[in-house]
């Protein structure tokens, strides 16, 4: 039995720095708390290990495109079709080659904490850039014109040029080697880095129109028709910031 007191036990698992011949001396301890340590390092580790092989797994599309000769690899998304309000954004990310990032998946299963968090990590280790589509463009183009502009403009914005595209459920057009991948978001470690980007710079756009518009919610319902933000519309008429062209912002303008 180890000599170790609890506390130091409970510091070093934290540390996660625990050797196999440690973690036998552990289990080996009579005393419950250390066995209830030893339960929760070994349900921890379980998790980590099924973390990992989900992100491995979701590399899949990037393994392809390697054997096919491809080095720089983008991954696409956007945020924003669907709101009532504000922008449509598109998200491009290059991975490093060493790239990992624990949980990392479609930014909609992420909470507000870790999309943040993720976004952060992602800016600091990898290629990123942002395409930014307005409510006035969207009104002009169409939403799904407007989305295609953005996720070009995201590429753009990249400091490398890719030579192949991952992009979730879109074709773009001037882009002779790319992959659409439906749901690619939650399939894709490329596409899910560039969802997070996409989200929380949208996000955060919402939250800075919402000072000027507080009457809409923006900075809790990003721009969707919620009933808060419905019943806002009809009240006050539409904003700067909503689309003209989407229902019921049509009929509501149409109305006044």
């Amino acid at each position: 039995m180890t000599t170790m007191t609890i506390t130091e036990i409970k510091k070093k698992i934290q540390t996660e720095e625990v050797s196999s011949k440690e973690l036998e001396q552990f289990k080996q301890d009579t005393r419950k708390g250390v066995q209830k340590l030893v339960a929760q390092y070994e349900k921890n580790q379980t998790k980590k290990a099924a973390l990992q092989a989900q992100f491995e797994e979701m590399k899949s599309f990037e393994y392809a495109a390697k054997r096919n000769g491809k080095q720089l690899i983008a991954g696409i998304d956007e945020a924003g079709r669907g709101p009532l309000a504000g922008p449509v954004v598109a998200g491009a990310v290059i991975l490093p080659e060493d790239f990992y990032l624990e949980g990392l998946n479609d930014s909609k299963k992420l909470s507000l904490a870790k999309r943040e968090l993720f976004f952060d990590y992602i800016k600091t280790h990898a290629d990123y850039g942002v395409g930014i589509v307005d409510n006035e463009e969207i009104d002009r183009l169409n939403i799904y014109q407007a989305t295609k502009l953005a996720m070009r403009r995201a590429v753009e914005d990249l400091e490398q040029t890719p030579d192949h595209l991952l992009v979730d459920a879109m074709e773009l057009d001037a882009f002779p080697s790319q992959e659409s991948i439906i749901k690619g978001d939650a399939r894709s470690v490329s596409i899910a880095a560039a969802s997070v980007v996409a989200k929380v710079t949208r996000d955060r756009y919402m939250s800075k129109i919402h000072q000027s518009y507080p009457m809409y919610e923006f900075a809790s319902n990003q721009g969707y028709g919620t009933s808060d933000h419905l019943a806002a519309l009809n009240n006050y008429g539409p904003s700067p910031y909503h689309r003209y062209s989407f229902s019921p912002v049509k009929e509501v303008r149409s109305g006044r």
